[in-house]
């Protein structure tokens, strides 16, 4: 019987800590990497912060500028709030003047346990050619991936047709158009007035009998007024059955709730040249399973140290929205900031454990 040949990564596969999301948490954890001497790497699957890539064209944080810095590098803004663009713009210049090793377009498709357990083997595949096909190991990955990829789907026919979408850039080729909205937070919201402002004919859909009591208290009265004037059509108790060429097919839950928009109907065809599914996201949970963490059933919520943010696996760390499951209201890039620096603390000593162990051992041997 021939021998199984055990995996021997060359020396520029193997680190000290894997990171795994190039968003601003782990950017975040790759500057103290670097600033500490650890060897390291950043695996994205797209390009940097991808998420606030995908926000709105448009979009001005409520957050001051303060807030979203990493690694002391000031977030310099016309105003006290940066645009996307501002923070696109910051966050490429933080990793060009740190040097940092970020490989992007490199998805990590799954993480198990080193034959020895002392550590992790990193599955790499490149989602573009200039992206990394590869396996590395580690002695630490820590999980900061985001949620945008991964939409709450209104799973209805018609919705994989090309008319619908899950994330929301901007109005202006909407002008003269139907358009319908679904959701009631404060991203549905926004890209409603945004898309009656820039000409478009919205009605918004929203399964509750009111809007979420998430969205944002400054947005709540623009919105309503606009419904009550009759600019913008209000579905509410309200879910969509069906997306149709140049039409949504919704059916009102409560027959007898108030519905501010033409007809009275418990069925109703709505004209849309378009559909904008803004119903939310969820943090996935497949690296977590591949490498047997455990999490939530009904949350998806990860199950961490709160002190650490180390998994139920040793040395497989989770910050930022990576760990939160379905809750993504919980983590902001602010609070996902004091996650990596916790961990980021326990993996330093973690790291530097390892070393010293290794240091001892190697004279004992010698």
């Amino acid at each position: 019987m021939q021998a199984r040949v055990q995996y021997q990564p060359a020396a520029a596969d193997r680190f000290d800590i894997v990171i795994v999301g190039a968003g601003p948490i782990g950017l975040e954890c790759a500057i103290q990497a670097q600033r500490a001497g650890l060897r390291y790497v950043v695996l994205d699957k797209g390009p940097v912060v991808a998420a606030i890539a995908r926000y709105p064209t448009y979009m001005t944080f409520f957050t001051t500028s303060e807030r979203l810095e990493i690694g002391g590098h000031p977030l310099v803004t016309a105003t006290d709030k940066p645009t996307r663009k501002e923070a696109l713009d910051y966050y490429r210049k933080v990793v060009a003047n740190e040097n940092l090793d970020v490989r992007t377009c490199s998805e990590v498709t799954s993480i198990h346990r080193s034959p020895d357990r002392a550590g992790f083997v990193v599955e790499v595949s490149a989602t573009a050619p200039s992206g990394l096909t590869r396996r590395l190991t580690s002695k630490v990955v820590i999980l900061a991936t985001g949620y945008f990829d991964n939409p709450n789907l209104l799973l209805v026919p018609g919705e994989n047709g090309g008319t619908v979408s899950h994330h929301y850039t901007e109005g202006h080729q909407y002008y003269g158009r139907p358009v319908v909205v679904v959701g009631g937070g404060s991203s549905a919201a926004d890209a409603a007035l945004d898309l009656y402002r820039s000409g478009a004919s919205v009605s918004i859909v929203h399964r509750g009998t009111d809007f979420k009591r998430s969205l944002k208290y400054w947005i709540r009265p623009n919105l309503e007024n606009r419904i009550r004037e009759g600019s913008i059509a209000a579905l509410l108790g309200t879910v969509v059955t069906e997306v149709l060429p140049g039409a949504v097919r919704v059916k009102r839950l409560d027959p007898t709730s108030e519905v501010t928009a033409a007809g009275a109907a418990h069925s109703l065809t709505l004209p849309a040249d378009h559909v904008f599914a803004l119903t939310g996201y969820y943090a996935p949970t497949d690296l977590l399973e591949s490498v047997g963490a455990s999490y939530d059933p009904v949350s998806l919520a990860a199950d961490l140290d709160p002190h650490t943010r180390e998994s139920t696996v040793p040395g497989l760390f989770v910050v930022g929205s990576a760990g939160c499951g379905r809750r993504t209201s919980d983590v902001f890039i602010e609070n996902g900031l004091v996650h990596a620096s916790q961990a980021m603390e326990a993996v330093m000593r973690r790291v530097t454990a390892d070393s010293r162990a290794g240091h001892v051992t190697a004279r004992q041997t010698g």
